[in-house]
Order: structure tokens, then sequence, then C-alpha cells
């Protein structure tokens, strides 16, 4: 059968497991992607596909963007990231040496995410070479800077992507996810007024008027979700000088972390903290704004295509009905909830998100691969 032949060809755990270990030995922190890029691009052309570098807002990190056109038909966004976080304490491997122990491979970004990025170059390669099995577009993209702005998605967006379907590789395990919450990060900056500190009632102590804000936050509604769970709370909060100065700060600015769920807006939350202001009857002045990153929140029914042809492709791999997650955030968020592309989320199974010893379950790389190649077959059929 004609799918058949594509499933087999993404290859085997042995190959996955060599083409992850070569994205693992090169350090890909964010703003340092260029060389893990040029290892994903080499690659697609090794295997006959014709990758492109795209420009993104950081200096020498491309997108690697491969666009597999084949008639008429749907468009479909394959997405992964291959930069990583920073180096954790404590690591008992070397963490850019591969480590192979069973089925588990130890490597940073073993799990998050270049263990995605091999399930999606392997599928690109299977489509690319089984054109029949298929009609339409696949567009197959390896982004940067997911781990600090999102760079690369933004510049994939801002470029004018369309497709009528997204994947996500990110790792998953047996939860492929249909969802997840926003960030907000709403910065809060206060001007009082500098006065001496002998005659504070002279001025206005900035400090003391954010305190009365930071002191109230949790007045500020979140909304409920069936599926997913928002929170608030301060990373920062900073008023006066480096050096000491007996003078009352005149400015003061916290950062507040607000997680949204699906049908919250920036805007309510924004209102709710300026409701708080205005209840203050404050002498200072407040402003309110929004700093990078921003993910909006983002969820796929049940009943989509893409999420129907996820299901198909999770039982026919793993023999099992999913259930599905609605947990983290990242270029999924992007693609959903700002470029409104119908967005799933699945990728091979492992753990140590951002901790020491990093792993992924090699064995989990190709049937994601293959779960790709289904959907693409369902979503996108081959022309009579």
């Amino acid at each position: 059968m004609t799918l058949d032949t594509a499933l087999a060809a993404c290859g085997t755990t042995d190959e996955a497991v060599a083409l992850l270990s070569d994205l693992v030995r090169v350090k890909s922190y964010p703003g340092e992607e260029f060389a893990v890029q040029e290892v994903v691009a080499t690659w697609l052309r090794d295997q006959g596909l014709e990758p492109e570098y795209q420009a993104t807002a950081g200096e020498n990190r491309p997108n690697v963007v491969a666009v597999i056109r084949n008639g008429d038909g749907p468009t479909l966004l394959v997405n992964g990231h291959t930069d990583t976080v920073l180096e954790a304490e404590g690591w008992e491997t070397n963490p850019w040496e591969p480590t192979l122990v069973g089925n588990r491979l130890y490597g940073l970004g073993a799990c998050d995410m270049k263990s995605g990025v091999a399930a999606m170059l392997l599928a690109g390669r299977a489509l690319d070479r089984h054109r029949d099995a298929w009609s339409g577009t696949v567009i197959i993209s390896s982004v940067v800077d997911e781990e600090a702005y999102s760079i690369g998605a933004h510049a994939l967006i801002d470029a004018g992507v369309t497709a009528d379907f997204a994947i996500v590789t990110e790792a998953s395990g047996p939860t492929p996810c249909l969802g997840s919450i926003g960030k907000v990060l709403v910065q809060v900056d206060v001007t009082g007024k500098a006065a001496h500190a002998t005659w504070p009632e002279r001025g206005i102590n900035a400090a003391i008027e954010l305190a009365k804000f930071v002191a109230r936050l949790e007045e500020a509604p979140i909304d409920a979700h069936p599926r997913m769970r928002g929170s608030q709370t301060i990373l920062s909060s900073m008023s006066g000088s480096a050096q000491y100065v007996i003078t009352l700060p005149e400015k003061a600015r916290a950062l507040v972390n607000r997680h949204t769920v699906a049908g919250e807006t920036t805007e309510a939350v924004l209102a709710r903290y300026q409701a708080i202001i205005d209840n203050l009857d404050s002498p200072a002045s407040f402003e309110l704004s929004i700093q990078p990153p921003f993910y909006p929140p983002w969820e796929t029914e049940v009943d989509a295509p893409i999420a129907r042809s996820m299901h198909d492709a999770f039982v026919a791999e793993y023999g099992n009905e999913p259930e599905y997650g609605y947990w983290g955030f990242g270029d999924m968020n992007l693609f959903s909830g700002e470029a409104g592309i119908p967005t799933v989320m699945f990728g091979p199974s492992g753990a140590g998100f951002h901790e020491k010893n990093e792993w992924v379950d090699v064995e989990t790389i190709v049937p994601t691969a293959r779960m790709i190649v289904r959907m693409a077959g369902r979503l996108m059929p081959p022309k009579a």
C-alpha cells in the first residue's frame, strides 16, 4: 500500500538515534543556534530536499525551512525548535555527548526538543519521497529561540506563513496536547516624587505605593477553565537606587507573570489590574505595559479535523486511546493563538525538561514521525 511505503520511509530507531545524536552534540543555547541549524539544513539537503535559511530578529540565528510542494491541496506546517535551555548543575554525563542507556538517550535537548526535530525531519523525508500518499504542501520548519522569546516562530508568522494545519513536535509522551495556557508579562511602573528621607512627607514613595498594589494583587480574579489552570505571581520588584542614598524612591517597578486560560484576553487582565490601581487612590502614577515574551492561550477542539486525525494516528501507532494534555506553552501558542492555524502538539516520550540528566525514549521517535505521515495522508489525501 502507498501509505505503508511512506511509513516505512520514516526510518529505523538506529537512524533516529544517529540523527538525534548529531543534534545533541552541538551546543545551541538561545543566541547560539547557527551551528545546529547547519546540521539540520545539511541533513535535509543530503536527503534530497531544498531547505532555505530564513532570517530572524537575531543576528546569525536563522530558521531552516523546507517547503515540499505536491500539487493542489491543504498546507501542513510541521515545526520544532533547536535551541535548548542552559545546562543545569549536576549532570551525571556530558550534556553534549549523547549517552544511550537501554532505550534512554541522555543529553541536553534530547527531550526538549531535538528528538521532536529528528522525528519531524524523518517525516519530511518520507513525505517528499512518497508523494503519491498525499497532496498539497508540507512546510518543515526548524526554528530558533523558543526557550527565550520565540523570535523564530515570530519570523515565520511575520513573513506571512499560512497553513491549514500545524503540528508542533514537542515531547509529550502518551498525552498529545490540544491546548495550553498563555503567558502575559505585565510590567507595573510607578512614579512618585523624590524627597530627602528625613522629611518623607515632602515626597511620594514609589516603593510604598507599589507595595500597596502588590499586597492587593490577589484581588484580581483568575478565569476558570475545565482543562487549564490560570495563575499570577510577582516575578520581581525593584525601587530606589543601587547606590546608597537617603532619598525617597521616585521610581518603582514590578513584573507580574500572568498565565491565562483559553478565552481570557490580555485586555481583561489589564482591566483587572487597573481596577486595583484605581481603588488605591494613590498619589503616585501607575503605568501598565505588556513585555515580551507574550503567548496567547490556545485550544483546539477534539472534533476538529486535525485533532481527529491525531487521534487516529495515535491509536494506529500505540494501540490505545490517547488522553489529551493541556499544559505548557511555546511556539504552538503563537501558531494557534496568533496566526490562527488549527494546531496540535505531540512528540516523543522523555523526562528532565530544563533539568539535569534530561533523556528521551528513542523508541518513540520514529512513531512520532509515522504519526505525522499518517496525519498528512488523512488531512491531505492524494488526488484521484
